[in-house]
């Protein structure tokens, strides 16, 4: 009896070592994995963004916005499909003010049909690619800790968005004072792209870093330089604001000399695109001069990738304004507007990759500059 009980024992202990080996650092392994596939979604969400914004301009400049007069979440995925089906969605144009002012064709109308169907078609994919690997990751428990709430607030935007969209969209259908959208509500919905795009380029930074590794660089972070770089940023936010709404008034074909307006310094009239007009341009001054300062502080900590960006942003804050002055002396022409949008895109992606640069600096020997 005993020596069967010695060798169930040893049989037990050999079953064991058949056992699959536990890898070491396998858990580590896939949580990276994780990591990198989060952030290759979110950037690829905010090129989207970057897409809708390029899409939204041009929709914009093409006076196209206007073109479908109503709202249908699932039956407007489909465009007319027929001649009937576009004779009736010319008609529902033809009942707004704007119609009045641009009498198109039918030709005329399809070509700006097609803007808005598309810049509301490319909405629906943006939520869709949000939503389902989101959903994907949380039942997978794919998502890092403390994650979900960070990944969750881009996405009630993005469905945010689509509501300040239509609500946009009905300013310039009522009424018969306006033949357009409202400027304030354009620059609203601009705005909140914006602020899905930096927080979608935020993750994006952070998740290519181990977690440890930001804790890490997180106690060498510059405070000083990291609260100026945010202020700039609030900076260039309110001129995407005030851009958009020098766009919603057509503002930037009033006066399309530089660097004075018909001769003066001030505006020789008190109208709202004169006034937006000359707002825009001292606010671009302003940014240059503030990210020239930021540069400048930068320079003080001696780190070498933070100088590096602070350099890219003075230097990409040159090239935006020194493109507005293009797109304004060019009479705001379409190619130059849309180019100067997405440019403050970039300048927004820069400042705050200097931010970024400033929260969590790599290790390194510090050199005075």
């Amino acid at each position: 009896m005993a020596e069967k009980k010695t060798r169930a024992l040893f049989d037990e202990a050999g079953s064991q070592d058949t056992q699959a080996p536990v890898v070491p650092g396998a858990a580590t392994m896939k949580k990276s994995a994780d990591r990198q596939r989060i952030r290759i979604w979110q950037f690829s969400l905010a090129v989207l963004v970057v897409v809708m914004v390029a899409v939204g301009g041009l929709t914009r400049l093409t006076d196209s916005g206007l073109s479908i007069t109503e709202w249908n979440l699932v039956t407007g995925i489909l465009p007319p499909l027929s001649a009937e089906g576009w004779l009736a969605e010319f008609a529902k144009y033809q009942t707004i003010p704007e119609f009045e002012l641009n009498k198109p064709t039918m030709a005329e109308f399809k070509v700006i049909y097609w803007w808005e169907w598309g810049h509301r078609f490319l909405g629906r994919i943006v939520g869709l690619a949000f939503i389902l690997p989101f959903v994907w990751f949380l039942m997978h428990k794919a998502i890092p800790a403390g994650w979900t709430k960070r990944l969750l607030i881009p996405g009630v935007l993005i469905g945010l968005q689509g509501a300040i969209g239509w609500w946009m969209v009905t300013s310039g259908l009522a009424g018969s004072d306006r033949v357009d959208v409202a400027p304030y509500r354009l620059a609203t919905h601009l705005g909140l792209a914006f602020v899905i795009f930096c927080l979608l380029v935020w993750n994006v930074f952070c998740l290519g870093e181990a977690e440890h590794d930001l804790l890490s660089a997180r106690r060498r972070r510059f405070k000083p330089q990291l609260g100026f770089g945010g202020l700039t940023v609030a900076l260039i936010f309110v001129q995407v604001l005030c851009g958009a709404m020098v766009a919603g008034l057509d503002a930037g074909r009033g006066y399309t000399d530089w660097p004075l307006m018909q001769g003066q310094f001030f505006p020789p009239d008190d109208t709202p695109e004169a006034i937006w007009q000359f707002i825009h341009r001292m606010l671009g001054y302003t940014v240059i001069a503030v990210v020239a300062a930021f540069w400048w502080k930068t320079r003080a900590t001696g780190h070498k990738e933070l100088k590096f960006w602070g350099m890219v942003a003075m230097l990409w804050a040159f090239t935006q304004v020194f493109w507005g002055i293009v797109t304004l002396m060019g009479g705001a022409q379409t190619h130059h507007a849309i180019v100067h949008q997405l440019g403050a895109l970039v300048m927004l992606w820069v400042m705050l990759r200097a931010m970024f640069a400033a929260a969590y600096p790599p290790e390194q020997k510090i050199a005075r500059a």
